[in-house]
């Protein structure tokens, strides 16, 4: 009975280590775990760090791509859908007489035509009851109308802020 004795306490200690062992990686992948978790918001703070700007505008409309670009170098990302801008205005609540080639959405605002940046970040800062800003038609000298092909050329025009009522107020004045 001895040497039975002996081989089963041998194949206990053996049986303990291989368990130690487990323990031991199953720990290991524990701490792995919980320092992912504890990254986790971290990381998706880092992917949703941009405001994101959903855009409506013409397939064919060269002057809303430069305005995208302008609220992309400005801190915004841009999601773009090129099946026009007349049905989503609607939705929104801006009236037409504020319309303009590009309609966007940021935050529950609507965004009409070319509204500098700068605008759009008071706008989300101050958050006023309102359907959104609108720069209505297509000013020369506004983002997105502003490139070499316009020499230079600056007309004044107003940022206009949209009450709920469909009113407008001037919110910025550009000359």
């Amino acid at each position: 009975m001895l040497i039975n004795e002996g081989i089963a306490r041998k194949g206990n200690l053996y049986l303990l280590k291989v368990m130690v062992r487990q323990m031991k990686l199953i720990n290991e992948q524990r701490r792995l775990i919980t320092f992912g978790l504890a990254l986790l918001p971290t990381l998706s703070f880092a992917a949703t760090q941009k405001p994101v700007i959903t855009m409506w505008k013409s397939p064919t409309c060269g002057c809303c791509k430069d305005w995208a670009d302008h609220v992309e170098k400005n801190g915004f990302a841009v999601k773009t859908y090129t099946d026009g801008n007349d049905e989503i205005r609607k939705k929104l609540g801006m009236p037409i007489q504020f319309g303009s080639c590009h309609t966007a959405l940021i935050d529950g605002y609507a965004i009409e035509g070319h509204v500098p940046a700068k605008e759009i970040k008071r706008l989300l800062a101050e958050k006023p009851k309102a359907i959104g800003l609108a720069v209505p038609a297509m000013p020369l000298g506004s983002p997105g109308m502003d490139g070499p092909e316009y020499k230079g050329r600056k007309d004044p025009y107003d940022v206009l802020l949209i009450g709920l009522n469909g009113k407008p107020s001037v919110y910025k004045f550009y000359k």
